[in-house]
């Protein structure tokens, strides 16, 4: 390892990592159901499960976390008009009030329906609560004196909708059920008063543009307004798709870029199609309609809306996917501003992108990609693959990108300036999935890719989509063509890499084999044997004529170039190593396993430095940016995780700390010889410094009246000291030489502190029960000493007894 040794003090003095801490999380945060956003639009709610999630909408970050405490998955929750409270239901059929902002739950009652509830309304007051639940029965509820006030019957099957009429003077409630029915019923009489019977498929949402008319959309593929004076509908508005919601427009504003040419009620519908439409009632027609991206044309219910709203303060239209995207548009343009990734599914692959690593390209287990903005979360959705995305790779200038896919394809694509990507180039030929894939590491100018059909092939890329003075992106992909195509293993290949120079490419297979070949013609220049199971990935180092491996039996090996000797093997993986990186100038290494674990390996020592903790699955990504200072993982649990090297942070504290503990020995050392034994008492207790608290005691102890000196500074002491004083005299009292000062500390504790504040001291149990059989065994150590000690005046008396005797005898 001397070249190792050699490149790095060539490259600077290395400076080794020792830690890496979370920064970020982008998790999982919307699992389908209703959102909500606040009136000022700065906020958002997801229910995800058993939680309902508070976003920030403007970095994208959880701010709170609304957790049910049985775990129940919520089935319906509902936030008041003045964004105040927040209600949940859950299947454990509990209703739960939120002081969301403080993140506390102030109330729980039991929601007396038989079945779950399955949707909640306000009333515009904030005052009444209405519960639709799966036993077809309607409660209202007084949020004031907290009981309910109205049992409605007489729905059929599930109510999923219940919207108050927004004038409060009329006390009347809607709802919608399964026999597709508007009912319309009166709090006074807590009776059906009216029922509009229009719909021939489920109601999905209720508009009212004033007191006397309705707007009902559903999936019967129409809209009907409705007179509420009559209580007919007076337009049906057939709109040729699956409605989820529909929404009006605000009759004052400027709407002429969505085709908004007369005065009068326009609104908008979200549904099966993807996309957003605008209606004029009076005419029944659609005056405008979001253009349908390419890549929705061919499968559009892929990508529906199920969710659509209305932010008037921030005029913004909000819509959500049967993808969990939630996509933030400008009401005036329907032109994008923000677009969210609710749920990741398993993700296969992550790397850092754009310049200054300001963004992450991910593949999930689907055939979209997902392209996060780090510093808005805002994501871009990346059509083009037809089946899963299986791994990518990053060209160095971070501008251009390389995906494979079980599709058999590979697909080229190029950020723009303004942060958009788009695709520029397609690879057809893999008779298999592609899954592996590796770019040029000096220019952009050619690719490898490796197959289930266990060939290897490398692509040019043509000048045309590198070239600076092309600056468009190209409205189609260009065609690539593979140069070489070389039979490579005899298994699946798994991993494949580029050497820094351009010069050689790895790669690792199921065969339990690593290959080295050459770029130029794809021939073979060695096999690298000696792992026990499949090879997961392969990595050359960016200083040394190295390659590393990891492999499903639990090791990474690194091997040199020219020997394809096995030079080092790290063990200490529990289970298959699945990627791995070269960190801190080629000096040391990250792993990920299966196991959700992440390593720091130090090549020259081989020793494992640290183990991270950051993920519940399988870790398929594995990156660094390129200034070597943070980390990005991704996981089968659907997490992404960003890591920061904390090193040099972490060195900083701890000199900082060692000096101010230099500090404080010295300013214990003074107080020592100034006699002021309180304040180095305190001093030697907060240093942590059992020893040397020991030696103040021994030093209060020699002083004339020490032990009344002892007992005036123990009584002072505050009750976090006393407790720590408690823990040192334990360890004392085992020592035949310390048990002294040990018993005149515990002494001085007994006498001057009450038995309730004793037993209030953390660990005066375990102390009492360590304290009580040494304290008898220097007790009994002591009576032996005074029973001998007796003994030995006794002798000495007989002696002096006798030797005045004989003194007498012979004087006479």
């Amino acid at each position: 390892m001397a070249d190792t040794d050699a490149a790095a003090a060539a490259g600077g003095l290395v400076r080794f990592k020792s830690n890496y801490s979370v920064s970020r999380r982008i998790e999982p945060f919307y699992k389908g159901g209703r959102v909500q956003v606040i009136r000022d639009g700065k906020f958002m709610f997801c229910p995800c499960g058993s939680k309902v999630n508070i976003i920030d909408v403007e970095t994208g970050a959880l701010l709170h976390c609304l957790q049910q405490e049985e775990e129940e998955d919520v089935t319906a929750f509902v936030l008041s008009p003045d964004d105040k409270v927040l209600v949940t239901g859950s299947r454990a059929m509990l209703l739960r009030q939120w002081e969301w902002r403080e993140k506390s739950c102030v109330r729980t009652w039991r929601a007396v329906h038989t079945a779950p509830v399955a949707t909640m309304a306000f009333d515009p007051s904030a005052t009444l609560l209405a519960t639709g639940g799966c036993d077809s029965t309607i409660k209202i509820w007084d949020m004031i004196k907290q009981y309910c006030t109205h049992n409605l019957k007489g729905s059929s099957g599930v109510v999923h909708l219940v919207e108050f009429h927004p004038d409060l003077s009329r006390l009347q409630l809607f709802s919608s059920s399964m026999d597709y029915k508007i009912r319309i019923w009166s709090l006074k009489s807590s009776k059906c008063v009216a029922v509009l019977d229009g719909h021939f498929s489920a109601v999905t949402s209720l508009a009212f543009a004033d007191g006397n008319t309705l707007l009902s959309s559903g999936r019967d593929k129409i809209c009907i307004m409705w007179d509420l004076q009559t209580r007919e509908s007076t337009r049906t508005v057939p709109v040729y798709e699956t409605v989820e919601a529909a929404v009006l427009l605000p009759e004052t504003g400027d709407f002429s870029q969505l085709g908004v040419k007369k005065p009068g009620l326009h609104f908008v519908t979200a549904g099966s199609k993807g996309i957003l439409k605008v209606w004029e009632v009076a005419t029944g027609a659609c005056v405008h309609s979001q253009a349908v991206p390419f890549e929705l044309q061919e499968e559009p219910s892929e990508h529906s809306l199920t969710h659509c709203l209305f932010v008037p303060e921030r005029m913004e239209m909000v819509t959500v996917s049967v993808e969990h995207h939630i996509v933030f548009y400008d009401a005036h343009t329907l032109q994008l501003r923000k677009q969210l990734a609710g749920y990741n599914d398993e993700v296969l692959d992550v790397k850092f992108l754009g310049p200054g690593d300001s963004h992450i390209v991910v593949a999930t287990n689907s055939p979209q990609l997902k392209v996060f903005e780090l510093a808005t979360s805002h994501c871009q959705i990346l059509y083009g693959h037809t089946d899963t995305i299986l791994a990518l790779d990053v060209f160095k200038k971070g501008l251009m990108f390389v995906t494979c896919a079980k599709d058999k394809s590979i697909r080229v694509w190029r950020m723009g300036k303004a942060g958009r990507v788009m695709c520029v180039g397609l690879g057809l030929g893999h008779a298999h999935g592609v899954g592996a894939v590796a770019c040029s590491r000096l220019k952009q100018s050619f690719i490898v890719t490796s197959s289930q059909d266990c060939t290897i092939k490398i692509w040019n890329i043509p000048e045309s989509l590198t070239s600076k003075a092309r600056a468009a992106l190209p409205s189609s992909p260009e065609t690539l063509h593979a140069r070489v195509t070389e039979k490579g293993h005899d298994k699946d290949i798994n991993s494949v890499a580029v050497s820094p120079n351009d010069k050689l490419l790895a790669t690792g297979s199921q065969d339990r084999v690593a290959k080295l070949w050459s770029c130029s013609d794809c021939s073979l220049l060695g096999v690298f044997s000696g792992h026990k199971r499949g090879i997961w990935c392969v990595q050359f180092s960016p200083v040394d004529q190295v390659l590393a491996t990891s492999s499903a039996d639990g090791t990474l090996k690194l091997w040199g170039l020219r020997d394809f000797s096995c030079l080092k093997t790290f063990e200490g993986h529990d289970a298959s190593v699945l990627k791995i990186i070269f960190v801190s100038r080629g000096a040391q290494l990250l792993s990920s396993g299966s196991d959700g674990l992440i390593k720091l390996w130090t090549i020259k020592t081989n020793e494992c430095v640290k183990t991270l903790d950051g993920h519940e699955d399988k870790i398929w990504g594995l990156h660094s940016n390129k200034q070597d200072d943070m980390v990005v993982t991704g996981s089968s649990d659907s997490c992404i995780t960003l890591w920061q090297d904390v090193t040099e942070i972490e060195e900083k504290e701890a000199q900082a700390k060692q000096e101010e503990q230099i500090l404080k020995e010295q300013e214990l050392s003074n107080l020592l010889h100034e006699k002021r034994y309180l304040k180095a008492l305190g001093l030697a207790i907060s240093l942590d410094r059992p020893h040397t608290v020991l030696m103040v005691v021994k030093a209060i102890l020699k002083e004339p009246e020490g032990r009344k000196h002892l007992e005036e500074n123990i009584v002072q002491l505050r009750k976090d000291q006393k407790e720590a004083v408690l823990a040192f005299l334990v360890t004392w009292n085992t020592n035949s030489r310390h048990c002294h000062e040990a018993q005149a500390v515990l002494e001085t504790l007994l006498r001057h502190e009450e038995p309730d504040s004793l037993l209030q001291l953390s660990g005066i149990n375990s102390a009492v029960e360590s304290l009580l059989p040494y304290t008898e065994r220097h007790f009994q150590r002591l009576s032996r000493l005074l029973q001998a000690s007796m003994f030995i005046d006794f002798l000495w008396q007989n002696m002096r007894l006798a030797g005045t005797a004989q003194q007498d005898s012979g004087t006479l």
